[in-house]
C-alpha cells in the first residue's frame, strides 16, 4: 500500500500526518465538505451571518409546528424505508452464511 507521505521532505511529512494527507488534498476535500454542509444548512433556514438567530428560529418554528413536525418526519422515515429496508433485507439474505 502506497504512502503519500513517503516522498515529502520531513518538513512536509509531520505536516501531512498532522493534517491527514497532502495539504492541497486536504483543503479540496474541506472545501467541498464545506459547500455540502452549506447547502444543507440553507436549506433549513440557517444564515451564516447571525446563525444564532437562525438556531433559534428552526427551534421556534419546530415547537410551533408541534405534531406536524413528527408527522413530517414519519413520513420521511417510511419514505426512505420503502427503499432502505428492502435493500437491507436482501442484502442480508445474500451475505448469509452457507450451511456446512
Amino acid at each position: 500500500m502506497p504512502n503519500e507521505t513517503r516522498d515529502l521532505p520531513a518538513s512536509q511529512d509531520g505536516l501531512a500526518r498532522f493534517l491527514g494527507g497532502s495539504p492541497l488534498g486536504v483543503a479540496f476535500r474541506l472545501i467541498l465538505l464545506s459547500i455540502l454542509v452549506g447547502v444543507m444548512l440553507a436549506a433549513v433556514g440557517f444564515d451564516p451571518w447571525n446563525i444564532v438567530h437562525s438556531i433559534r428560529l428552526l427551534f421556534e418554528r419546530l415547537w410551533n409546528l408541534g405534531f406536524d413536525a413528527i408527522n413530517g418526519l414519519w413520513r420521511y422515515f417510511l419514505l426512505g424505508a420503502v427503499i432502505v429496508v428492502p435493500i437491507w433485507l436482501i442484502s442480508r439474505l445474500f451475505s448469509a452464511p452457507r450451511g456446512r
